[in-house]
């Protein structure tokens, strides 16, 4: 466990923990079901996995002066004047494992620019708006780690329409055993129709 008493610390494991959580969300799904599209805008569980591997990508490489090794695996920002959503589902020739292992690569690379540099290290964000481009690493671990809690969320919302799939964390669901959940959601629908 991370000494969270440290803020740089603290930072770093709140990242990497939402970053596990995430990819735990793929655990035992066959290629289809890992990209099935779970939403009215295509959402699919793969998609959403990519889609933050390119986040932590960009953030935690460009934005301090870093280049990942093989930016030919990564969605290239001119893909995006094509296609608004290229990182959003993984192509024909990108399999769940595949990204999954770029994901870690993605994060391994995340965490050598937390690790070689201080907090206050200045960055500069590219792709956003003219004046509010000058960053700071701890603004970047906070602003990336707020993204992928959003998306570890759309993540778990997926998952449970999936299979039933629930649980905040691997290693602790924060889920009760042995509850009774379709009382809880008729409970629920009664409430809601009280209102109508």
């Amino acid at each position: 466990m991370a000494d969270l008493s440290d803020t740089k610390a603290a930072l770093h494991y709140y990242l990497r923990r939402t970053r596990d959580d995430l990819v735990w969300k793929l655990d035992g799904l066959s290629e289809r079901e890992a990209r099935t599209p779970r939403t009215v805008t295509g959402n699919n569980l793969l998609g959403v996995v990519k889609h933050c591997l390119n986040v932590e990508a960009g953030y935690f490489g460009p934005t301090f002066g870093r280049q990942f090794p093989t930016p030919e695996e990564l969605v290239p920002l001119p893909a995006f004047d094509d296609d608004p959503q290229a990182d959003w589902y993984a192509r024909e020739d990108e399999t769940k494992n595949g990204l999954i292992d770029l994901y870690r690569r993605v994060a391994l690379f995340a965490d050598e620019t937390i690790d070689q540099l201080p907090l206050d290290a200045p960055g500069q964000v590219s792709w956003w708006r003219p004046g509010h481009q000058d960053v700071t690493l701890d603004r970047i671990i906070m602003h990336v780690t707020g993204d992928l809690a959003r998306h570890a969320g759309q993540a778990d919302i997926m998952r449970e329409q999936h299979d039933g799939g629930i649980g905040w964390h691997q290693d602790g669901t924060s889920i009760p055993d042995g509850y009774d959940w379709p009382a809880y959601v008729s409970k629920l629908q009664k409430l809601a129709d009280h209102f109508e």
